[in-house]
């Protein structure tokens, strides 16, 4: 099992960066594929972006590919996301989330462990 704990959302206007935080409990981290998910209000989880339990492989939502970046510190047991440009239609609640295989998928179905969620407003 792994409890996971957003942090780092808040209102930042377009153009605006912010770095979300996912803290992980547990000695088994290195062993979860990892994701972010957003849904925003009135709308379906969607996946954000996603890396390996090593790290090395990412992968990206088109809509924020070029402008988030994930990654994570296995000794830390932490995940990260580096937003950058940001755009009124990023506004949503983010939501960390862990698998226990070796990569991460885009479909929320298949993960077992989720934050509460950090919200993100972007102002225009």
């Amino acid at each position: 099992q792994v409890q996971l704990v957003e942090s780092g959302g808040g209102l930042v206007q377009a153009g605006g960066s912010l770095r979300l935080s996912c803290a992980a409990s547990g000695r088994t981290f290195s062993r979860y594929a990892m994701a972010w998910f957003r849904q925003a209000p009135g709308k379906e989880r969607e996946f954000v972006a996603g890396l390996t339990r090593s790290g090395t492989s990412t992968f990206y939502a088109d809509s924020v590919k070029g402008r988030f970046t994930i990654s994570r510190d296995n000794a830390k047991n932490t995940v990260y996301l580096q937003m950058n440009s940001l755009k009124p239609e990023d506004t949503a609640v983010y939501y960390c989330a862990a698998r226990e295989f070796i990569v991460p998928t885009a479909s929320p179905h298949d993960y077992n462990f989720w934050g509460q969620g950090t919200q993100v407003t972007v102002s225009s």
